[in-house]
């Protein structure tokens, strides 16, 4: 069976060819499935790099408070962080943030659907990055801790300053895997009709039965996607290494 690869270039109302295989665009424009497919590429990377944000963000502090001496509250509290966010399935979290959440609590009604996808995709990965933020703080010397206090440096103070800039160059490369994940994950978005590639996918291979095609398309941009996320993160891997203290893995070559 041929393929047809000039099914990108039809109108998505009319399914007639257009020249150059893009449309005009605006509210009374036209739209080919390619315009489409570079727009639902979009929603991907926007969902993907936001929860990533959110993921680090959210992460690094619970991985550092589980680290802390003489808190056990905020530790436990870490702790069952980690072990709420870690064991639910990602597809259940979105559809609680999408569903559940903005029943339970009002405010949330109003918030746009891409926000809660976000918020339910970063905390889920917020709780595997908090695990490698806690390994690479105890992976450190007890030392360089023992260093930072006898300077006189504050609880934070030496943790912003000795401890995490070390512990976030060990743990560069479990954060290129969420990285990938993450863009990877993106995917369960299409359950509550966010229109990412899963869900281009889906919607426009049922209406031009050339489901090969498409999905062979966007399976090359979420290839693409994330061999880019990878050279990025070996790129920043290599530039910020300790001579000395990691052994390199090659990964910047």
């Amino acid at each position: 069976m041929a393929l047809e690869w000039a099914i990108f270039c039809q109108d998505t109302i009319e399914r007639t060819p257009v020249a150059g295989c893009f449309g005009t665009g605006g509210a009374t424009g036209t739209q080919t499935y390619l315009d489409w497919l570079i727009s639902a590429w979009g929603q991907t990377v926007l969902v993907a790099a936001l929860s990533l944000v959110v993921a680090l963000v959210v992460g690094s502090i619970i991985g550092t408070i589980r680290t802390l001496p003489d808190s056990p509250w905020l530790t436990r509290f870490g702790n069952w962080w980690v072990e709420l966010f870690r064991n639910i399935p990602l597809l259940v979290q979105i559809f609680l943030w999408y569903h559940v959440v903005p029943v339970l609590f009002p405010a949330f009604a109003d918030t746009p659907k891409l926000a809660l996808v976000v918020a339910g995709l970063g905390l889920f990965t917020s709780a595997r990055i908090a695990e490698q933020v806690r390994a690479g703080i105890q992976a450190l010397p007890r030392g360089q801790r023992y260093a930072g206090m006898a300077m006189g440096f504050t609880t934070p103070q030496y943790y912003r300053y000795v401890l995490l800039p070390m512990a976030y160059r060990i743990i560069i490369p479990p954060l290129t895997s969420e990285a990938m994940n993450i863009f990877k994950n993106s995917s369960v978005a299409f359950a509550v009709s966010i229109t990412e590639l899963t869900f281009f996918a889906q919607q426009v291979g049922e209406e031009t039965s050339r489901g090969i095609e498409v999905y062979m398309a966007v399976t090359a941009l979420y290839v693409v996607s994330a061999l880019t996320i990878n050279r990025v993160m070996a790129f920043i891997e290599k530039r910020v290494r300790v001579p000395g203290f990691v052994a390199s893995t090659g990964g910047g070559h």
